[in-house]
């Protein structure tokens, strides 16, 4: 078996036909899907990537697919492309924005209508109104993505707050990421039964306070937005993540041929960052 030198974590928001900042249209998603099948690629759980950064080998075209935030668009449009490829992904929630209520209507469900699923920022506005439940998946929606294994679920901290900004008090802002993130663990462990140790920075911004409170609660695994490769021995609190676009397979493919190459994958992270 040829082994993965490195491998990419594809970072999606949005699936959804309202187009916008970070969003794919269904269209485009399923065909990155079909492309990654057709190509021979194989998704990595959370604890299989893990597995691979601590010295672990892995299949060559080994990829983890990551979605931020927990919108209803990836109910609707992403899962049952999943799971019709048999892929599997991680998705990042907001544990606070997380509701209750029965199961929504996907794509391709017969007879019935889909919900919604507006622009990145509409989203936004509506969970600043309190209205979350209109554009968040639910916990029955949850369960049911966990059940399909199409998706596993982890931290995207309890409120999406950069406390950097919120308090201009470093012991404060310390202490209120600390009773963020203990929330999200219990949230997580109340619901899932269980709370992993990976975490994703809302907005990728991380600083040594940042790193230092995760690791006290439990958080080992720390993804960024942060380009690059991911090689085995890498430190497991900086993972890097490669953004997709609204673009179709050959755009994605490409994109994985590169950051699968360590040595290439480096220099094409620090050029787009200089």
């Amino acid at each position: 078996m040829k082994t993965a030198r490195s491998v990419p974590v594809l970072m999606y928001h949005h699936v959804s036909p309202s187009p916008g900042l970070v969003t794919v249209s269904p269209e485009n998603f399923a065909a990155q899907m079909r492309g990654l099948a057709a190509a021979g690629y194989r998704t990595l759980g959370a604890d299989g990537f893990a597995a691979f950064l601590a010295g672990a080998p892995v299949p060559d075209k080994s990829v983890l697919l990551t979605f931020d935030d927990g919108w209803l668009d990836n109910w609707v449009y992403a899962q049952p492309v999943l799971e019709r490829h048999g892929f599997s992904a991680v998705m990042f929630i907001v544990s606070a924005w997380v509701g209750d209520g029965p199961c929504r209507p996907q794509a391709g469900e017969p007879g019935a209508a889909r919900p919604a699923t507006p622009g990145h920022n509409a989203c936004k506005a509506s969970i600043a109104e309190g209205n979350a439940d209109a554009v968040v998946v639910r916990w029955s929606e949850i369960a049911a993505m966990r059940a399909a294994g199409s998706f596993e679920f982890h931290s995207h901290t309890h409120a999406h707050v950069r406390w950097d900004q919120a308090t201009a008090d470093a012991g404060e802002k310390r202490r209120r990421l600390a009773e963020d993130l203990a929330a999200a663990r219990a949230t997580l462990a109340d619901r899932l039964g269980a709370a992993g140790d990976h975490l994703c920075w809302p907005q990728g911004y991380f600083d040594d306070d940042y790193m230092a409170v995760a690791a006290a609660a439990g958080f080992r695994h720390l993804y960024t937005v942060l380009p690059g490769a991911n090689r085995p021995g890498d430190p497991p609190a900086r993972i890097r993540r490669v953004v997709v676009k609204d673009k179709g397979a050959g755009w994605l493919l490409s994109r994985l041929w590169l950051y699968r190459q360590p040595r290439l994958a480096d220099w094409y992270a620090a050029r787009r960052q200089s």
